[in-house]
């Protein structure tokens, strides 16, 4: 007979952003994302203050990874900038990169910058009660950009896995987000470079490339 798993429930803290009944947690600190940012120097000089204070934090729920299932969890990040750009997290696309994701806002103002396998950019706001849906194949980053803790709910297949280096490897995103007059402004990745064809045909597989029309 099928052992079933044990349906739960998990609240949410808004004011810490922790969730209850959660199987694994991490913690991304200021000194862990060196590189991330675009002005160096920026990063340096608030490494003193910052280095061991936590940008983002994540606590999940794991029922298992097998296709099928589902894997859910709250982040929540800190307001701040490094130089003019906003505190964002590493980013990354699905290992299995036709699984979709979902963010549901729950505190705070953020953003979800998108990036197709070729270079495609999207940004979609994030607010209290905003959700937001990542399609297959889709490289995302979270950024905040209010003055607040950014809290969000998110949920993906349990199969996912995660690739993190598929932004490294091409010099960062396409785009950044920066502080501009009275707001957050999109701009060009100088160093961002172009994925070689073979890369995103082995991202894609089978499918079809009208999935992103």
């Amino acid at each position: 007979m099928t052992r079933l798993f044990e349906p739960i429930g998990c609240k949410v803290d808004l004011s810490t952003g922790a969730m209850a009944n959660a199987t694994g947690s991490y913690q991304k600190r200021f000194r862990d994302l060196d590189g991330l940012y675009a002005d160096a120097a920026a990063f340096e000089a608030m490494r003193a203050t910052w280095g061991e204070r936590i940008v983002y934090e994540v606590s999940e729920f794991r029922p298992t990874e097998q296709s099928g299932d589902l894997i859910f969890g709250v982040t929540r990040m800190a307001p701040g900038r490094v130089g003019d750009e906003y505190f964002m997290t590493r980013g990354h696309i699905h290992r299995q990169a036709d699984r979709p994701e979902i963010y549901y806002g729950q505190k705070g103002h953020g953003l979800m910058l998108m990036e197709s396998p070729e270079g495609e950019v999207r940004i979609v706001p994030i607010d209290a009660q905003t959700v937001c849906y990542v399609p297959p194949f889709w490289i995302h980053r979270s950024i905040n950009v209010g003055d607040d803790d950014l809290v969000m709910l998110f949920c993906y297949p349990a199969d996912s896995g995660q690739d993190y280096e598929i932004i490294a490897r091409s010099g960062g995103m396409r785009s950044r987000v920066v502080a501009g007059d009275g707001g957050w402004r999109q701009v060009d990745n100088p160093d961002w470079r172009p994925r070689d064809a073979k890369l995103v045909s082995a991202l894609y597989g089978q499918q079809s490339l009208t999935v992103l029309a």
